[in-house]
């Protein structure tokens, strides 16, 4: 199987070449085709270098940034499916967050007793450097106002699971890690639309109310089914009674919204709110059903759970094509400068997230932490936030730039701090990331 990896390579090379042919001869016939197998060799090469193979998954996003920049046209329509569909990018980003909500589990929230201290430091560090760098980097580079407003996005949204791994990898802190995770999604939806509605007021429409409820959608509801199948895993008796009941009201419910009982709320209910809050509340039943059938099916599945992380990896891949794709203009003219921003963005959440937890009295490990906690956002909520917006290829365009650097840059400087270690690992800790999938 190595041999076919290290083809890979050469078939990598080769296309490199022909790539660098068909741009100096002007042949987009050659070079688009050729950039597309050269990337895809690569990414699948990479499994025969044992020092890049953790930066395959990178790869695979770099992928489909070449191939929807070479072809955009195949990433916008499949046939008379719109790919940017809002409902459809909804449904993937939840996909993802799910999959992020497997990796997690009630125990997390149990080390908030013993890590109050520097959970606090790293969700006032995450909550205020990054939207706050974000702000200034479009205030220096003066991007479209769209554009502007998605790099303030992204900087508002939460950490996510990849923040959990380069904490593991750098063998640092990890309860603070999960729990500091976890607690910056669960006020993501209050904190996000309120950061974006300071600071990017004025360059987008920002309704706080529906992005609250958005982010509740996408964030929240996807991670509370996956909670309930860890809840039911040791649950009592009594409890698995309760959440089984509360699941079978929940199906009649859903059931009953596309035979009339929705519009029936339409014709009578006038309020906007109240007609929202409904929505929520089924977005909420659906999670109880999902979480309950997931469960029966993980049971009778006993790989289902570590596969999960794959799928999230999927739906990063897709979001990012389609996002890119919807883009592609757009990147064309402030694609590097973008790529730049990401850099500097990604480089002051480290860095102000290190040295404030420094100043505010973390030891070294816990610092370290907090630095991955700042620095990397969660590009799945951006990415849903805009496509809620109907803005993928703008306001969601930074994310798609974005994500990519976090995950090499975060690799980069989890290796460099594996080699300077400052402390054993606890056996509490790794116990705490056994539900944590590294991708290889």
């Amino acid at each position: 199987m190595n041999r076919f990896f290290q083809f890979c390579l050469v078939i990598a090379g080769l296309a490199g070449m022909a790539l660098l042919a068909g741009v100096v001869l002007h042949n987009a016939g050659l070079w688009q085709p050729a950039a597309v197998i050269a990337a895809v060799s690569l990414a699948l090469g990479l499994k025969a270098l044992p020092l890049l193979r953790s930066y395959q998954y990178t790869a695979w996003i770099i992928v489909a940034v070449v191939a929807a920049m070479m072809y955009p046209n195949a990433f916008t329509h499949w046939g008379t499916v719109d790919l940017r569909n809002k409902w459809l990018i909804l449904v993937v980003v939840q996909l993802v967050m799910f999959g992020m909500g497997i990796q997690m589990s009630i125990r997390d929230f149990t080390g908030l007793a013993t890590t109050g201290k520097g959970v606090l430091i790293g969700l006032f560090c995450h909550f205020s450097v990054m939207p706050l760098m974000g702000f200034t980097l479009t205030r220096i580079f003066h991007f479209e106002p769209e554009i502007a407003a998605g790099i303030i996005l992204i900087g508002s949204c939460s950490s996510g699971l990849a923040s959990n791994v380069m904490v593991y990898l750098a063998r640092a802190n990890m309860v603070l890690s999960v729990v500091v995770t976890a607690m910056a999604t669960l006020v993501a939806p209050f904190l996000t639309p309120l950061l974006l509605k300071l600071l990017a007021g004025t360059l987008i429409e920002v309704k706080f109310v529906n992005m609250m409820m958005e982010i509740i959608k996408i964030v929240i509801v996807p991670i509370l089914a996956a909670l309930l199948h860890d809840y039911l895993k040791t649950a009592p008796r009594p409890g698995r009674r309760v959440v089984f009941g509360l699941a079978g009201a929940a199906a009649l419910w859903l059931v009953a919204l596309p035979l009339g009982l929705w519009a029936a709320f339409e014709r009578t209910i006038s309020s906007p709110e109240v007609l929202q809050a409904f929505e929520i509340f089924s977005f909420l039943a659906g999670a109880v059903v999902v979480g309950v059938l997931y469960h029966g099916l993980a049971g009778r599945l006993g790989r289902l759970d570590g596969l999960m992380p794959y799928f999230s990896m999927f739906g990063i891949i897709y979001f990012t094509a389609v996002t890119t794709a919807a883009g592609h203009d757009n990147l064309l003219r402030v694609g590097f400068l973008l790529f730049l921003v990401s850099v500097l963005h990604n480089a002051a959440g480290y860095f102000f997230g290190y040295w404030l937890s420094r100043l505010f009295g973390l030891d070294v490990n816990s610092a370290r932490t907090v630095a991955f906690e700042v620095g990397l956002q969660n590009g799945g909520m951006a990415s849903g936030l805009a496509g809620s917006m109907g803005k993928l290829g703008t306001v969601g365009l930074p994310a798609a730039v974005f994500s990519p650097w976090m995950n090499i840059s975060g690799s980069i400087l989890a290796n460099y701090w594996r080699r300077r270690p400052v402390a054993v690992a606890s056996t509490e800790s790794q116990t705490l990331y056994n539900a944590v999938v590294v991708p290889e």
